[in-house]
């Protein structure tokens, strides 16, 4: 009689992929594009290790349940930041608006510090701007020039690209969290922040006066938002509801309600939220007038009219790309034409919603490609011996489907 042994077959390799960015807690919009790569990033392998290189780990650790490791990288010893990063089989930068003058370069020292280590590194749907100073500009030039593949989110990242010099082909898509998922905002939880039912609910979102009002002092600029919403209470009988996506918001949502005629029909939501609780909100309302970014794409992927208060070039690039009213700025002497804007969008959102629609289908599918482009470099940096769906066709194919311009769906030089 013959006896054979069995031998197990080796387990496939389990890559490592490092996730960079503004996470921790400190933004819902950068939250909301952390839960988005890390899905892709499972989707496309289920058994990789995913490391979260986070500002506050703590936090990433008690929301990101798809991070396998989250590792603190700033304000702490770096020996151990970099061990972890000879680790990794591939490192993923953003998405969001991580290369800005001041911010650009911390983030650009990790990248380079991979490439170092030849490891291979990842632009996903990167925001870009403003960049004026020297050390920034030369860090953005120099690093994603040797990158694997840079991917923006936006047309405006790509021309702050080219003015700074960088010389390679640059992919312009959309923002990662187009492609979130709701989750339910329960009765429960509006009864508990006081936020009536069963009547017009318009959400409101306010920041910091930024370049969006460069010539109000911050009363003013306080004032005549509360007029916009004084406007809207009346206009359509309503309750406006501000929602912070950063925790800076509160005070101005603060100080906008006290300037308010009305401020029994304003509400300001308290509690903290995942990024998907906070698009699930969205499906309360009625209409949407903002600035912060992730806000007016919640709204916009929700099916609300939006009308968003521009402050900065990504947030005009977005009104451009759905269609949406694009205001130049916020100015005292310009309140008349805010709020006739806002009466507009209410009046014509009915023939303009068959419009959006498309709109926001072609923008996911953007963001789709995204996830196509990394998992294409992935499978080049360590290939996957098993069977798995194959998403780099289907990728391009819904952004052909949805009408998207080859020339973003495809790429093209920065100084093109």
């Amino acid at each position: 009689m013959t006896s054979t042994t069995s031998h197990p077959l080796p387990e496939p390799y389990r890559p490592s992929i490092g996730v960079l960015g503004s996470y921790g807690g400190f933004n819902v919009g950068d939250e909301a594009i952390l839960t988005c790569v890390l899905d892709c990033l499972r989707a496309h392998r289920p058994r990789a290790r995913l490391v979260v290189f986070s500002r506050d780990a703590a936090h990433t650790r008690d929301h990101q349940p798809e991070a396998d490791e989250v590792v603190d990288w700033e304000g702490v010893p770096q020996k151990g930041v970099l061990d972890v990063l000879s680790g990794l089989d591939l490192l993923v930068l953003g998405g969001g608006g991580t290369l800005y003058d001041g911010e650009a370069r911390r983030y650009l020292r990790l990248v380079r510090a991979a490439q170092d280590r030849s490891i291979p590194t990842f632009a996903y749907a990167v925001g870009a701007g403003p960049l004026r100073e020297p050390d920034d500009r030369e860090a953005v030039r120099t690093v994603l020039a040797a990158m694997d593949d840079v991917v923006v989110r936006d047309e405006e990242s790509r021309l702050v690209l080219e003015e700074v010099g960088l010389d390679r082909e640059v992919t312009v898509t959309a923002d990662p969290a187009l492609l979130l998922e709701a989750e339910p905002f329960t009765e429960r939880m509006m009864q508990d922040e006081g936020v009536p039912t069963g009547t017009r609910l318009v959400g409101m979102s306010v920041r910091e006066p930024g370049r969006a009002a460069e010539k109000l002092d911050e009363g003013d600029y306080h004032a005549l938002l509360a007029d916009v919403a004084d406007f809207l209470v009346g206009r359509l009988d309503a309750h406006v509801v501000f929602m912070p996506m950063e925790r800076h918001d509160v005070r101005h949502a603060h100080a906008v309600l006290s300037h308010m005629s009305a401020p029994d029909r304003g509400r300001i939501l308290n509690q903290s939220y995942s990024p998907g609780q906070v698009l699930g909100f969205m499906r309360h309302l009625d209409l949407a007038v903002g600035m912060r970014l992730h806000f007016l794409i919640f709204a916009a992927v929700s099916g609300l009219p939006v009308l968003p208060l521009p402050y900065a070039g990504k947030v005009f690039d977005f009104a451009r790309r759905t269609g949406a009213p694009a205001l130049v700025g916020v100015a005292r002497e310009q309140a008349g034409l805010l709020l006739a804007e806002v009466d507009r969008l209410w009046d014509e959102y009915p023939r303009r919603r068959a419009e959006l629609q498309p709109r926001i289908q072609r923008l996911r599918s953007l963001a789709q490609v995204t996830c196509v482009r990394v998992g294409t470099l992935l499978d080049e940096v360590v290939p996957d011996p098993g069977l798995r769906r194959e998403p780099t066709r289907a990728g391009l194919d819904l952004a052909a489907e949805a009408g998207a311009p080859a020339l973003e769906a495809q790429g093209r030089p920065a100084g093109a």
